[in-house]
This record gives C-alpha cells, structure tokens and sequence, in this order.
C-alpha cells in the first residue's frame, strides 16, 4: 500500500512540474510578445549596384541571425529601405523623408562618398546615427560628426601597404590614377605621404572624370604611354576601373614592363568582376582588407549565397565580398546599441521647427534618443564576421591587409601588410623579430603583366619604338685597357671590350631587372673618332643615345647636361715628369751623411771625452802619465780608438769608467747612422724629377702634352698654357715619344692626364718617369652618362658599390 502511494505522489509531482513549465513558457513568451519594440531604422542605398545588393542581404541575416541568438531583446529593428538611384540629390531627400516622416533612429547608408557627404550634414542636425559600410573616402572624417560612423575602414588606412609594396620593388616613379571626385581625391593626400618618406616621386597625378568615356579614357592612357614611369596604383570603384583596365589591356599597357596596383576599391571586388574583366587584369597586385578566415564565416557564406542566389537570379556568380562583411558587422552593431540605448524616447522634439516656414530642413526635428544611441554605438565593441569591430571616434579600426596577385581565373594571396610587421608571407607571427619589413623576399612569387615572373623595373623609353638602350662607347687608338672597339669585317660584327665595359656589365647582372643594350661606337665612316668626348657626351643630351660608357670622366659642366653615375675610379688629374740621374759626384760624398754641425759636435766631443778622461786617470793611472805630449796623444788615441773598440789602455777610476759607458753608446749610435746613410748614398740610383713646378713650364714656354679628346686641354687652357705649349698625344707610346723628343726637338718635357691613365703610363714605363703628388686638378673620377632624370642613375649607382665592395 505504501508503495502504491508514493508512486500515485512522484506522479502527481511530475505533472505538477510540466504544468508549471508550460505556463513559464507561454508567460515568456506572452511578455516577449508583449514587451517587444520596434525601433525604426533607415537604408538608404543604390539598390542597382551589386555591392549594395550584396550589403542589403547582409543587413538582413544579419538582423535574422541576431535576434534569433538574443529572443530576450526588448528591441527590435524595423528596416525602411530606399533606392537611391545613385544620385547625391534623391539619396539626401530619401534622408530627410526618412527623418521627418517615418522618425527613423537611424540610417544605415549611404552607399557613395558623394552621397555620405550632405545625408551626415542632415544626421548631425537632427540627431541621427549614420552608418555607412562601404563610403570609405578619408575626406568625410574632416565633417567630425559625433553621429557619423563608418563601418568600414578608411581609405587612407592602406596607403602604407602601398607603400610598402612599392619600397620592396624599389619604384622610384609612381602615378595614381583615380576617379575625379571626392571618394578618388581623397587619398592622394594620404597616398603621397608613406611614397615621400620612401622617396619616391609622383612626377604626374592621372584624374578621370566618373562620367568619362571610353574615348576620354583611351586618350588618357595614351597619354600616360608618352612618359617614363611604368608603375600606377588605381584608387577606383569598379566603375569606371572595369573599362580603365579594358582599354588598357586593348592599347597594349597590360604587356611585360608595367606595374598594376589596385587600391581596395578595386581589390575588395576582384571576386565579384566579370571573368572579361579579370583576363583583362591578369598581373595586377592589390590590396585588400583581409577578413579572418573562421568557421562561423565559412558557415555565413553558404546560406548567404544560397540566400542571394534565391533573392537574385540574374547574380549567380556573385561572391560575398568584404562590404557585404562590413554590412553585417554594422546592422549588428547597431541593434546592439539600439537596445542598450532604450526604446524609452523614440519621438523628435519638434520646439526648434519654425513656425510659417516650410523649408524640409527647417522642419527636421530631434531625436531625443540620439544622443544615448550615438553613445552606445561608440562604446560597442564585439567579434564580427570581418573581425574585431570598435568603432573609436566613429571610425573602424585598421587592421590587417592582404596583398593580392590577379591570375588565371581569379586572384591568389601573396603576402600580407600589417601596421606592426609591415610585409610578411603569412600571418604567423611565431617571429622573435618585431622589425618592420618592407622586403619583397616575404611575398610568394608573383606574376606580372606580360605572364612573366622578371619584376619590371618600373621606367621604359617614352615611346613603344624603342626597346634597347643604345649606348655610345668611345673609339680611341691609346689606352685600350678601359675601352677597346675590335671591328670583324669577315662576320660584320663589333665587339666592345675593356674594364669599363667589364665593370657595366657586371652592373647590369646584378640589377633586380635586365635591361637590353646595344653599343655604338662613336666614330666616323672609317673607323676614326668622330670627336672629343664631350661631343660624345652631348650626344646623351641631344636624345641621340641613352647613355654613353667608357673612360668618361665626371666633370661639372658635363653634369649640367647629363647626370653621372658614382664614379668607379680613382679621382683627381696629375703631371707626369721625366726622372733624371744626379750626376754631380765628388769625393767628399763621405761627408754627406752627418751635416756640419753634426761633424763639429762630433769633433768636440771626441777632445772633451778626451779631456774628462785625463783628469779621471793620470794621477793613478800610468798609462796616462809622462811627457805632455805623451799624455795628450794617449787620451786622444784613447778617444778616437773607442770608434773601432780598439783602445788598449786600462781605466782605473770608477768615474772614468762611467763617462767611458756613456762614450760607448753615443760611439755606436753615431757609427751606426753613419754607415746605414753612407750605404744608402752609395748604392741607390739618385733620381730626380725634372719638372716640379707648373708655373715652370708656364714661364719657361716648355711644352707640355695631353690626352687627346679629353677635357683636359680646357684644363691647360685655365691654368695658363698658350696653344702652342700644348701637344695631344693618343697613347703612352705616343707620349713617351714626345718625352723623348722634349721641347727644343718638338716633344714635350711634362704630360698631364687623370689617375686612371697616369697609373697605367707609368705602370708601362715605371723607371723613367713619375706623377707629381697631391694631383695637379681635382676631377670626380670616371662615371657612366646617362640622361637628366633617368631612373637608371640610382640603380646603377648602387650597383656599382655592389661590384666594387
């Protein structure tokens, strides 16, 4: 019976408990119903543009997906949907509709910079939070509207990624071409900054028209084939960036050589362009705002395609992109803050509306919840489906960049950009190492227009016509060793040979690129030099070659036509002299060594030592005593025959024998000296140059010769030299010639010419002649020529310390 009952008892307590849980549940969800706000929200966008579609359907699960995980939310947001048509005038008055007839706490939108720009201005008076996830021009920041917040990141937030990008290929020459109007201006302010600290020049700003056509593009393009830089960054929206890269493609300007890179307003939508689009990019880098690959988005992107498939027909191979991200982070955030803000106060304060005046934005009322939703909006903070969202002084934060290479089909990722590592391969940040790189080593390989993996330099000729480099190179008969031109008429062919040749190409190989290059020997029909070597160099700057290598030497009027590279030789000019023999010889050379003060003091002290020595020993030393003259002969000899260590005498005083020690010593040194400046007399050739001074030859009218061709006759002619003084000669044969001959036969008695020449004339005749030290002119040494303003000048700079080092 007992058991009987309890069972009756544990049943009844179980009915009793799921009575108890069915009425809980239907009086939750009774006050849910009950208790639920809906809080008005405007979206004012181009329902025309792909992207705001994408945005749309966003905003949409992402309200569905929120409050299906937050039922407990007293808020709920109601969407009021506009088309702006893309038209700055229809989107603010869809704006002042939204604010003064449906009351809205907010608006989502609008979608274009122009369009942000007044609808902000109309959210700041009213009172109403604009959100945007996709105008990005850093120029609405300057409007410091405490209800404007942008979801989205700042344009001017990449243009050191760009930056960096253009470091690590070491462009010296950028041009941006971007859209005439405010989203495009917007950045090049911020965009010339990260360049400059790089130095890297932006010799030319390309603007196009939004409403250009095709013809105003084409000519724009072409436009850009007729200078020198090759390396353009493009900040704009799909249109008209999709028909930019199509007429270039047409006209040639997507071959091996040019550099492509994309802003994000390009790069964010690579996945959604046309597969005609794409084959029309295929080389071009880009930047893009890296979002997190994580398994929710993963998730996110299936329905959301199955989801705008369904709603979108016509859009099949649409690809969720990052504004579609940005646009779900923002309808988030603000149904967050809608609900921590209340719905307690929803209405406008109308006071401030003046009476009689019908003016549609004199009628604009206040949100009196404005400024509580505008508070919570900044103080949210959560993880989204484009990561981390905090939105500080209403703008989203920075953060990661990915660095795109569009290929095949699509893109692929080649790097990444971040604030703190700079350039990195990846996003493992495992590194000990927290410097900022901006090396190219830290990207995957990438391909170029032109389907080629070679880097382009970044700079060509002005016009397509000419590819190769055509290099002028000196025909001289002397000093072959820096430049020798060899004529093989049997095969028609020239060869070009020399240290100079041998220092450029080794040049040219370690360039990060290959630059073609042939050589043209400046001479005339019949193989003779067809002028001096400033008439070579005026060549460069007449247009007539692009550069001229060989013995050239780097002087200041030549470099006010051309530029130079470093020099990569000894610097500076001298005077070579004959050397001559001493012939005057006489038997007293023996006295030569020792001065004639030295051989008195000598002498002196010979007789002193002499002296002290005597006065020490003769009281107790026999040797020192007798006749006068005896004792003087005995102290002399003593002295002198210390010389040779041949004294016989004994010293008894301890005196005696100290001054003797110290006689000892002064005896070796003074012999020692002697015999090594007498060896030294004896056996070395006397020579001595002939010619030490220039104001010599000057006053003397002695002749002098000159390195033909060279501008070192206008040096002579400074320094004072007459014509008639001066005789050109074109190897050292030809000046040992000369020298030979000297003035009075029509020769010369001194030469002048550069270090490089004058070490290898002497190296030939080292025992007959010599340079006159310091060098007699200051030059820079020799250096290749190029034109004014030619990029190469830097490269080839660094790369001459390359090879020297």
């Amino acid at each position: 019976m007992k058991k009987r009952r309890g069972a009756k008892v544990a049943d009844a307590l179980v009915f009793y408990c799921a009575v108890m849980t069915l009425c809980l549940r239907l009086s939750v969800s009774q006050s849910n119903t009950t208790t639920t706000v809906p809080v008005k929200v405007g979206v004012v966008l181009d329902l025309s543009h792909t992207t705001a579609k994408i945005g749309l359907s966003c905003i949409n699960m992402s309200l569905s997906d929120f409050y299906a995980s937050h039922s407990h939310y007293n808020t709920r947001l109601l969407l009021h949907v506009t088309d702006s048509h893309s038209h700055v005038i229809t989107a603010a008055s869809q704006a002042i509709d939204l604010i003064k007839v449906e009351q809205v706490q907010a608006i989502i939108g609008p979608f274009t910079t122009m369009e942000a720009n007044f609808v902000i201005s109309l959210g700041d008076r009213a009172h109403v939070p604009i959100v945007t996830f996709s105008a990005t021009s850093p120029s609405l920041a300057s409007l410091r509207s405490p209800y404007f917040f942008r979801a989205a990141q700042n344009d001017s937030a990449q243009v050191n990624a760009i930056g960096a990008i253009v470091q690590a290929f070491g462009w010296k020459n950028v041009v941006p071409i971007y859209t005439g109007n405010d989203y495009g201006k917007g950045i090049i302010p911020f965009l010339t900054n990260p360049l400059q600290q790089v130095y890297v020049q932006i010799p030319y700003q390309s603007s196009i028209s939004a409403s250009a056509t095709d013809e105003d593009i084409k000519a724009e393009l072409y436009k850009l084939m007729t200078m020198q830089t090759r390396v353009f960054v493009v900040h704009m929206t799909p249109n008209p960036g999709e028909r930019l890269f199509r007429i270039a493609y047409e006209i040639g300007m997507m071959n091996f050589g040019y550099v492509w890179i994309v802003t994000d307003g390009l790069g964010n939508e690579v996945n959604s362009l046309g597969s005609s689009v794409i084959d029309s990019m295929q080389g071009v880098l880009g930047v893009r705002t890296y979002v997190p690959k994580t398994e929710r988005h993963d998730d996110f992107k299936v329905r959301w395609r199955r989801k705008f498939v369904k709603d979108n027909p016509t859009l099949v191979h649409t690809d969720l992109n990052v504004f579609g991200n940005w646009a779900y982070d923002a309808a988030t955030a603000l149904a967050m803050a809608v609900e921590k803000a209340g719905a307690k106060n929803l209405g406008f304060d109308m006071r401030n509306n003046a009476s009689g005046n019908f003016s549609d934005l004199l009628k604009l009322g206040v949100s009196e919840n404005g400024e509580n939703l505008s508070k919570a909006l900044s103080e949210t903070r959560f993880s989204g489906m484009s990561g981390e969202f905090s939105v500080i002084e209403g703008q989203l934060q920075a953060s990661t960049f990915e660095i795109i290479n569009v290929n095949g089909k699509g893109e692929r990722q080649v790097g990444f950009w971040t604030p703190g590592k700079g350039i990195t391969r990846d996003l493992n940040f495992t590194s000990t190492s927290t410097a900022y790189s901006s090396s190219r080593n830290n990207l995957k390989p990438i391909i170029w227009p032109g389907d080629t993996s070679s880097v382009p330099k970044g700079w060509d000729n002005p016009t397509n016509k000419k590819k190769t480099m055509r290099i002028g190179v000196p025909v001289k008969k002397g000093f072959t060793e820096f430049v020798k031109v060899t004529h093989d008429r049997s095969t028609n062919t020239t060869d070009v040979t020399g240290f100079c040749i041998d220092v450029f190409k080794a040049v040219l190989a370690v360039l990060p690129y290959a630059v073609p290059y042939e050589f043209i020997p400046f001479e005339k029909p019949d193989g003779e030099p067809a002028g001096t070597y400033d008439e070579l160099v005026n060549q460069v700057s007449y247009g007539n070659l692009d550069a001229v290598v060989g013995d050239t030497t780097i002087t200041a009027a030549r470099s006010n036509e051309v530029d130079f590279i470093m020099p990569y030789t000894e610097s500076g000019g001298t005077m070579i002299v004959l050397l001559v023999k001493n012939k005057h010889k006489s038997p007293w050379n023996f006295l030569k060594p020792l001065t004639w003060d030295l051989w008195v003091t000598t002498a002196f002290s010979f007789i002193y030592v002499a002296f002290v020595v005597w006065v020490l020993e003769h009281r107790i030393n026999d040797a020192f005593r007798g006749p006068p003259s005896h004792q003087i002969g005995t102290s002399l000899w003593f002295s002198f025959s210390i010389l040779v260590f041949a004294h016989r005498e004994k010293i008894v005083s301890n005196y005696a024998r100290f001054v003797v020690i110290m006689w000892v010593f002064v005896v070796l040194i003074l012999t020692q000296s002697y015999t090594a400046s007498l060896a030294s007399l004896l056996t070395v050739h006397q020579l001595r140059p002939s010619v030490t001074d220039v104001n010599q030859l000057i006053k003397n009218k002695l002749n002098v010769g000159y390195h033909s061709g060279s501008f070192v006759y206008g040096m002579l002619k400074k320094m004072g030299f007459q014509d008639s003084q001066l005789i050109p000669f074109g190897s050292p044969e030809q000046c040992d010639e000369l020298f030979t001959q000297g003035s009075a036969k029509g020769g010369i008695d001194a030469a002048f010419d550069e270090m490089p020449n004058v070490k290898l004339f002497l190296a030939t005749y080292c025992s007959k002649y010599a340079s006159m030290a310091p060098p007699t002119f200051r030059t820079d040494g020799y250096g290749y020529v190029f034109p004014k303003g030619s990029p190469l000048v830097a490269d080839v700079s660094r790369g001459i310390l390359n090879v020297t080092q």
